[in-house]
């Protein structure tokens, strides 16, 4: 675990410093074999797909840990896999893409780097605050949640069913592409519900259980698979909202999407400085025992 979280602080301080690593990331190689596995179809399709890269993933890893060098063999290996699973845009630098924009075009415009699965993100700020909590369970909070409880294959099996379940240019059949989707919302549900309680932590806790507890008390019981996590956004909106309905004298402020993406980045910056401090703390537990 320590090598892991030494890994996953190296990755975030050089895609801070130099957002460009998270577009390195070419899918050329995944594509071809997504369409060499053409003749089958349905959850075997899928299954083969994901599951023969992941694999040879964790065989790498293992292998590695058997070498000299052990330790700093495996913290290449898994920063290597962390940037490319990571990509391929990078979160932060999509967000202030929005706020350094100059003017309400480019703004929106540089919004839409934010979405995966709509097709467009209206310029409020509700629709601006579910967007951003997606894309950071997508580009961050889901990639390091099964990095850490997997390892680098972990990471690599979260981006491709991101990948296979949502990229509508990879050619697959119905029955592949209802799977692939029920993979990907299946790997989203355990982050997204860590997110909530973080959000809430460092946010608005009334707000955020409240809509979170709603959310599930209207849900089908499959819906941790057949839909994507809707109670992330649920509870992004209305911590973005309480302070639109509570106000703090401005009303300048209590309408403006950008003061509250701010804040909202904020919020997502404390809650994953507390996933790695637990982290630590496991680490630190672990030496102590």
């Amino acid at each position: 675990m320590a090598i892991r979280l030494l890994a996953a602080l190296i990755a975030l301080g050089l895609l801070h410093l130099q957002p460009q690593l998270a577009h390195w990331r070419g899918d050329a190689g995944f594509r071809r074999w997504v369409h060499q596995l053409a003749d089958t179809n349905g959850m075997a399709r899928v299954l083969f797909t994901v599951l023969a890269p992941v694999a040879a993933c964790a065989l790498i890893a293992w292998m590695l840990h058997r070498l000299p060098l052990a330790a700093l063999l495996q913290l290449a290996f898994g920063l290597v896999v962390l940037l490319f699973s990571f990509g391929p845009q990078a979160f932060e630098a999509a967000i202030e893409a929005i706020l350094k924009a100059p003017d309400q075009q480019s703004r929106e415009a540089a919004a839409q780097e934010l979405c995966e699965d709509c097709e467009t993100i209206a310029w409020t700020t509700a629709d601006l605050g579910e967007a951003t909590a997606y894309g950071a369970l997508r580009r961050r909070f889901g990639v390091l949640f099964w990095f850490f409880v997997l390892g680098p294959a972990g990471a690599l099996l979260y981006r491709l069913a991101r990948q296979l379940g949502h990229d509508s240019s990879l050619a697959l059949d119905a029955g592949a592409r209802a799977s692939a989707g029920y993979l990907a919302n299946g790997l989203d549900w355990l982050p997204a519900q860590l997110m909530v309680f973080t959000l809430a932590l460092v946010g608005h806790w009334d707000a955020v259980i409240g809509a979170w507890r709603r959310w599930h008390q209207q849900a089908a019981p499959n819906s941790w698979y057949l839909s994507s996590p809707a109670f992330l956004g649920a509870a992004a909106r209305a911590d973005v909202l309480t302070d639109v309905e509570g106000g703090d004298g401005y009303a300048e402020e209590r309408t403006d999407p950008l003061h509250e993406l701010r804040r909202l980045r904020d919020a997502l910056l404390r809650a994953l400085l507390a996933w790695l401090s637990v982290v630590a703390l496991i680490v630190i537990g672990g030496w102590l025992h």
